[in-house]
């Protein structure tokens, strides 16, 4: 078996600060020909992004890919509506837990896969600010274990 090759686009590390991530789903995106070479340049950005479930298809919102430069009468809008490619399967489930109050689907991270553009979807449920506070606070902890047995260890 051929070694997976993962080319990563973009990442949402504000997603991970802004949600309790549950599930994460691996998609494919219905693109057409100058998006996907804008991709392969880097230039796309989904922090704003979101996915709805709309008569049993999965659709992304806010996520911007760039125009591409040489493209010019075939590049499309930068921040339209694309398709998400799922099993139906899954999005039943999605739709299921989206019914649940505070549940929300958000884009986690954009890549190539053998060749093929992929997206990250997290099942999602929002963090209180306490809940923000809680994570800073152990992260600065980590780090601080981290200086003290680096000290030690000289």
């Amino acid at each position: 078996m051929a070694k997976e090759t993962m080319k990563l686009v973009a990442n949402n590390k504000k997603a991970y600060h802004d949600f309790f991530i549950e599930e994460k789903y691996e998609a494919g995106i219905a693109l057409h020909g100058t998006e996907v070479k804008s991709l392969r340049l880097g230039k796309c950005s989904i922090k704003e992004g979101f996915v709805r479930i709309e008569n049993g298809e999965a659709f992304i919102y806010g996520m911007n890919i760039s125009p591409y430069e040489k493209g010019n009468i075939f590049n499309k809008d930068p921040l339209r509506i694309r398709k998400l490619l799922l099993h139906k399967v899954e999005i039943h489930k999605l739709e299921g837990k989206m019914s649940e109050q505070g549940y929300t689907i958000v884009p986690l991270q954009v890549y190539f896969k053998d060749g093929k553009a992929k997206i990250e979807i997290g099942l999602a449920k929002g963090k209180k600010l306490y809940d923000k506070r809680q994570d800073i606070a152990k992260k600065d902890q980590r780090r601080e274990h981290e200086r003290e047995f680096k000290i030690r260890n000289l």
